[in-house]
């Protein structure tokens, strides 16, 4: 058997045990101080395994990020992780069951970013040489677009030899990422006229009759063949039912494969125009991530990884994703980068999210050979 995958067999309810004490601390987006906790807990898995802790990139409203330095070399190989959630504190519970282990995050991502540690701690132990050095980066704000992250990425992901991006593989398939859509997202707010819905309802404008009429046309602008999708995904308006509504909101979430097809829902947005008289639309957001598209770089990357994955006795196949993640930022620089090397399992963003256990050594092993080839 591959000594690195005896290894990872050898230590498999070390590291399951290492996701759970990750899991168990909650990380929503939008919540600092648990952010911070949850960046405190990797502080001590690193000082454990490592016996020197992550740099601490401090942000004022987001979570803290970190950046963890591990190996020699003049060229360094990007690593990124994430660690924040989209699930509330106490929202979900972890267990363990059936050959699963279910929890907040542990699929996206949380599970990944142990593997990672994990690939990184076997090359210590096992003293496999790395030619580059490992630059690891665990940011806290993917979730909501990496607002406060982006230009740190950039900027790692300038001098890089490659990204290497611990997001799940594809559920089911367990296949690797190497195309990405482009995301975006708008907040439509529309704003109308108050007026008694008896005495005076000629004298109001409905602001949720107009919502409507967007929702109606935005949903329209879904083309599957082009592979644009638009979501409104949550709708807001209104108060007493005896009054015309003065005010409704809207939130939009595009996807789609090109950079043409983001300009032009992005100017079809610029230009949004009110359905009903009197109404006042106005809209705010744009671009998140571009496209994250397959190069002949990323080919020969995803090549290198499918051979390591033979050696493991692994079927491993590449897929095109809908979702976005951090690796669409560093593809657009023309850095090569490959996604969906972290844990597998189902059940993103749902309430049944969970690893499958028997992956997690032949999953970890792959990282940890794949960082010592590159």
């Amino acid at each position: 058997m591959d000594h690195i995958k005896a290894y990872m067999l050898e230590n498999k309810r070390r590291i399951m045990e290492d996701m759970k004490y990750l899991v168990e601390s909650d990380s929503p987006s939008h919540d600092k101080a648990l952010l911070d906790v949850c960046g405190a807990r990797i502080q001590a898995l690193l000082e454990n395994h490592f016996g020197y802790q992550a740099e601490v990139i401090k942000e004022e409203t987001h979570g803290n990020h970190l950046r963890f330095e591990y190996g020699k070399g003049s060229e360094k190989l990007l690593i990124l992780s994430h660690f924040d959630t989209v699930w509330d504190k106490g929202e979900l519970a972890i267990k363990e069951e059936a050959g699963k282990i279910y929890g907040p995050g542990i699929l996206d991502m949380k599970g990944g970013l142990v593997q990672a540690i994990w690939a990184m701690k076997a090359c210590k132990e096992l003293g496999l040489e790395t030619n580059k050095r490992v630059v690891f980066l665990c940011t806290s704000d993917e979730e909501i677009g990496s607002p406060s992250s982006q230009a740190l990425i950039e900027e790692e992901a300038k001098e890089s030899f490659c990204t290497l991006v611990t997001e799940p593989p594809v559920g089911g398939s367990g296949a690797l990422k190497t195309e990405r859509k482009g995301s975006a997202r708008y907040y439509v707010k529309v704003t109308g006229k108050a007026a008694h819905s008896g005495n005076h309802h000629e004298e109001g404008v409905n602001a949720i009759k107009e919502v409507a009429e967007q929702i109606l046309f935005l949903e329209s602008l879904t083309d599957y063949e082009k592979g644009t999708t638009v979501n409104v995904g949550s709708v807001e308006g209104g108060g007493p039912l005896n009054v015309v509504a003065d005010a409704a909101s809207i939130g939009v979430d595009v996807r789609m494969e090109t950079e043409e097809e983001q300009d032009r829902i992005e100017h079809i947005m610029e230009e949004l125009e009110p359905h009903t008289e009197g109404a006042k639309v106005d809209v705010e957001g744009g671009v998140m991530r571009p496209p994250m598209h397959k190069t002949e770089r990323t080919e020969k990357l995803f090549a290198e990884a499918k051979k390591i994955a033979e050696d493991l006795n692994m079927e491993l196949e590449e897929e095109a994703a809908g979702g976005g993640s951090d690796g669409n930022f560093t593809a657009a620089m023309g850095i090569p980068t490959l996604d969906g090397l972290g844990a597998a399992g189902e059940g993103i963003h749902a309430r049944n999210e969970h690893i499958i256990i028997d992956e997690i050594p032949d999953r970890t092993a792959l990282l940890c050979k794949l960082i010592c080839s590159l």
